[in-house]
């Protein structure tokens, strides 16, 4: 394992790997605590570093969450950026469903604190680039000219999976099977919008 020394003497891995354990430690505690009653000194302990340390990847609560969010969404924001370049076909929106899907999955630990702490959420600037993220799907998945009842069900496929993550999360069954059966849902929402209902 490569380490390097920080300014203060603390032995670190690589800025990367320092990077990242900072954003999971700090989710974690989020998660555990809130977000506001999660101070800068608690992360750099549970990472046993100095808050020196930590200072030097992050000077901020809201820094941390802000390059959890970017690094955690960032497959959503290609996502978007590869659909603005597709045709609106079935297959199109089929492949879009499946991807979000995976993004939300990869992100799960992300969106669940985002559900739990929707007011901090709103009060921080991520809530305004997911609002915008949210803004983007929407223009890849729907087809401007389509009856409203098929971009209502287009939307709905988005938030289908949405509810797979959290109002379906304590639901006694295999996580796999439920990830299925979520996906099969929004894809057969996408599919019914365009056949026309």
């Amino acid at each position: 394992m490569d380490v390097t020394m920080d300014d203060d003497g603390t032995k670190q891995q690589r800025r990367g790997n320092t990077r990242q354990r900072i954003q999971d430690v700090a989710l974690e505690l989020f998660a555990e605590q809130g977000y506001d009653k999660t101070s800068l000194r608690e992360i750099a302990e549970r990472l046993d570093v100095t808050k020196a340390a930590l200072y030097y990847h992050f000077k901020t609560k809201e820094e941390i969450l802000v390059s959890i969010f970017q690094d955690l969404t960032q497959p959503i924001e290609d996502l978007i950026e590869w659909g603005r370049e597709q045709p609106h076909t079935l297959e199109t929106k089929q492949e879009i469903v499946r991807r979000y899907g995976q993004a939300l999955d990869d992100a799960a630990p992300l969106f669940r604190f985002m559900q739990e702490n929707q007011a901090t959420i709103r009060e921080l600037r991520i809530g305004e680039s997911f609002k915008s993220r949210m803004q983007g799907l929407r223009e890849i998945i729907i087809d401007p000219d389509a009856p409203l009842t098929d971009q209502v069900r287009c939307i709905s496929a988005l938030f289908t999976l949405h509810a797979g993550m959290f109002v379906l999360q304590d639901l006694e069954v295999d996580p796999e099977e439920k990830r299925a059966a979520v996906l099969e849902v929004a894809i057969d929402l996408v599919t019914q919008a365009h056949q026309g209902g």
